[in-house]
């Protein structure tokens, strides 16, 4: 299926795959060199990032013909990450390995291929990877199925996905280490979906199947290892706790609360189980983190959050400086209404650095957009040029999130949206960590004299125009 991939990878990363074989004689028993490189076709900026835990360990910069090399002198077995902004997947290193990648920024995951010492078992994590991506659509129309016929569809699923993991591990004999990230590939999609189906089947349906469920249809969290800290890094197991705690968190009894208070007594419900499955102080953080960055984004009532990071900090021990968390809290206390909106850097159209205090001291609407979702791009633009009638009185500003120069002046130039200040975002991490941005539907409302009227709104939303 990837003959011709894998020729076309071989033919770019020849000369790197020759300088590997000539290393590979010289490992010795407690060497642990090894390399990774590879090229970006169409690359969004300058690097590679290669991590380990969330924490960057190498920005690999991209030569003239955007390729990348890097030699290790020590590097752990284990579980990494490479990124290319805004995209990222995971690399396995076993002892030695001599890995080369090549990845189409233009379809990211369905390009990646690898080749070199060490690449059939990070291509199976790449080719299950997609079958699961896959079989989501199956999954996703049978949560309108009764619980028995959706059991069966997702069984069914996870039983093909089994066995195509079992001849794998026979074929390719990997290591136990690596069998813990090869297994839970393969499980724990399927284990988010059992937990999924009770929330999504109601709210497709309208029918409450909580009471009705077999008492057998959680068996399989019998086998689950909460405290696995191998895992705390990687996804699927990450988004299948988080599931599982958003399915026991559920409050019954919602309608004695109101919305906003419901979210607060949930969310800290969910924190409180974590706090008592789970005892790996790695494994809680990231769960509590993860819960903490949904909900903190999705609720500003003041109060509600001040109650809810109370909880959080008595609840984790991450009390690190570089705690997203922390940071978020103190940052959305940065963004209440009244407040002058925090400076970044952004560019104009020419490339000549805007400061954001140089347009925020009037009455303002700030959208957000990015080139790798054009129909929100289009349909942001021709609703801003809507309000923009109804209120003249207000300035409309689009800031490109992570195009480069190029890319955003050739797809303005495509476009005739008039009445609209187009900016580009100068410095991502800069923006994300002072306006809390962390998806292209934020909207920024500033009122009179510039300052915060609301900072956590969407254009999309119904009453939008009221806040104006």
């Amino acid at each position: 299926m990837h003959t011709y991939r894998n020729l076309k990878v071989i033919v770019f990363l020849f000369p790197l795959l020759t300088l590997l074989s000539s290393c590979k004689n010289e490992f010795k028993g407690n060497d642990y060199v090894a390399y990774f490189g590879g090229e970006i076709v169409n690359p969004n900026n300058p690097y590679v990032l290669f991590c380990k835990d969330n924490e960057v360990i190498d920005s690999i910069p991209l030569d003239k013909n955007n390729r990348f090399f890097v030699q290790f002198d020590s590097l752990a077995p284990g579980l990494y990450t490479f990124k290319h902004e805004p995209e990222y997947q995971y690399v396995y290193f076993d002892k030695n390995d001599s890995l080369m990648v090549r990845v189409n920024t233009r379809d990211f995951d369905n390009s990646v291929i690898f080749c070199g010492r060490g690449d059939q078992k990070n291509n199976f994590l790449m080719e299950q990877y997609l079958k699961t991506e896959k079989a989501k659509d199956a999954i996703f129309e049978a949560f309108n199925e009764d619980i028995n016929r959706f059991t069966k569809t997702i069984d069914s699923t996870h039983q093909v996905a089994t066995k195509f993991y079992e001849a794998k591990k026979q074929e390719l004999k990997w290591s136990d280490e690596f069998d813990v990230f090869a297994k839970a590939a393969v499980d724990y999609p399927f284990y988010s979906g059992k937990e999924l189906y009770p929330m999504v089947h109601k709210m497709r349906t309208g029918n409450d199947v909580y009471e009705s469920i077999p008492t057998n249809y959680y068996n399989f969290r019998k086998n689950i290892d909460c405290n696995n800290a191998a895992l705390s890094d990687y996804s699927p197991f990450v988004m299948y706790l988080s599931h599982m705690l958003n399915n026991m968190g559920s409050i019954n009894y919602h309608n004695h609360f109101t919305e906003v208070d419901l979210a607060l007594k949930t969310n800290i419900n969910k924190m409180n189980i974590a706090d008592t499955l789970i005892k790996n102080e790695k494994v809680k953080n990231t769960i509590l983190n993860n819960i903490a960055f949904t909900y903190l984004l999705e609720d500003q009532n003041m109060v509600n959050n001040q109650t809810f990071l109370a909880t959080y900090h008595k609840i984790s021990t991450d009390k690190s400086q570089k705690n997203e968390i922390t940071k978020i809290g103190d940052a959305i206390q940065l963004l209440t209404k009244s407040k002058t909106l925090p400076n970044v850097a952004l560019e104009d159209i020419n490339g000549k650095p805007v400061n954001s205090s140089s347009f925020t001291n009037t009455k303002t609407v700030i959208f957000f957009w990015t080139s790798s979702s054009i129909s929100h791009f289009e349909a942001a633009h021709k609703k801003i040029i809507d309000f923009k009638k109804k209120h003249p009185e207000y300035q409309f500003v689009g800031i490109n999130l992570n195009d480069s120069q190029q890319e955003w002046k050739g797809i303005l130039s495509k476009y005739k949206f008039s009445g609209v200040t187009e900016l580009r975002c100068a410095d991502f991490e800069d923006l994300k960590s002072k306006w809390v941005i962390t998806k292209i539907h934020r909207t920024i409302i500033l009122g009179d004299k510039g300052l915060i009227k609301n900072a956590f709104t969407n254009i999309f939303e119904l009453n939008f125009e009221e806040g104006l």
